[in-house]
């Protein structure tokens, strides 16, 4: 009979409520100066130069062959995720890489980064047919993954591992202007991570971005994300509700550092 046990978790002290909160203020002086850094390499990737794709590329899609800038679908914007379901990948048939199965669950809905002008997409080399349906199996019906054709995956760093390239549209011009892998993947799947991560950003007055980028107020785009509507107006009551609880917020914030 086995005699292994679990080792002993050394936990942190148990202490007062007014212990812990003094505890949890200190933390969140870190935490605010994290996320201001966050926010200045963001900004710094917005003024990253660009590179031009002058290469033509082709991808399989539901309804036939489309170019890479037939990917944007209209808007500007463009992140494409480099996904392994193909033949030699483990669990093909049945599934795609299980860590980008994992990813593939985080992605939020789409339609939030498509009202920032962007367009998510994930490619793989499975044919359309196996990716229809691994889609359907695992419920990633709104994520639209296309399948590679040609030297895009390994003309992207892509080729050996997964990855996320990410493109910007001016007419018919296309130019990268982002990449990340490794580790840098696992922050994806959220709506801000992905549009921190584009050459518009979230496209906020509060954003440092280049002169002439678009950016409106603050919280007022947001939408349920079966409401976005092209060339809508902010809903006057979301606009007053939003406004109200930016004031409150910040009312909050000073009084804490009193």
């Amino acid at each position: 009979m086995s005699t292994s046990t679990q080792p002993v978790m050394h936990t942190p002290p148990v202490v007062s409520s007014e212990e812990w909160e003094t505890a949890r203020k200190e933390l969140l002086v870190k935490e605010k100066a994290n996320t201001r850094a966050r926010d200045a390499l963001a900004a710094e990737r917005r003024k990253m130069p660009w590179m031009a794709v002058d290469k033509a590329y082709s991808f399989e899609g539901p309804r036939g062959k489309v170019s890479l800038l037939d990917l944007f679908e209209g808007r500007r914007q463009l992140i494409v995720y480099r996904a392994f379901f193909e033949p030699g990948v483990f669990g093909w048939p049945d599934h795609a890489c299980r860590g980008c199965s994992l990813g593939a669950d985080q992605v939020a809905h789409v339609a939030h980064l498509n009202a920032r002008d962007t367009t998510l997409v994930f490619a793989s080399r499975a044919p359309q047919p196996d990716i229809a349906r691994l889609k359907e199996r695992m419920g990633w019906n709104d994520i639209p993954w296309f399948t590679i054709t040609d030297s895009f995956d390994a003309d992207f760093g892509v080729g050996e591992w997964h990855g996320t390239n990410v493109f910007y549209r001016d007419g018919d011009r296309v130019f990268r202007t982002y990449f990340l892998n490794n580790r840098g993947d696992e922050q994806l799947g959220g709506t801000w991570n992905y549009l921190d991560i584009t050459p518009l950003g979230r496209q906020e007055l509060w954003e440092d971005s280049p002169e002439g980028y678009p950016q409106t107020t603050t919280y007022k785009w947001w939408n349920w994300h079966d409401s976005y509507f092209p060339d809508a107006a902010p809903d006057e009551k979301w606009v007053q509700i939003s406004t109200a609880g930016e004031e409150a917020f910040r009312k909050q914030s000073a009084s804490e550092k009193r």
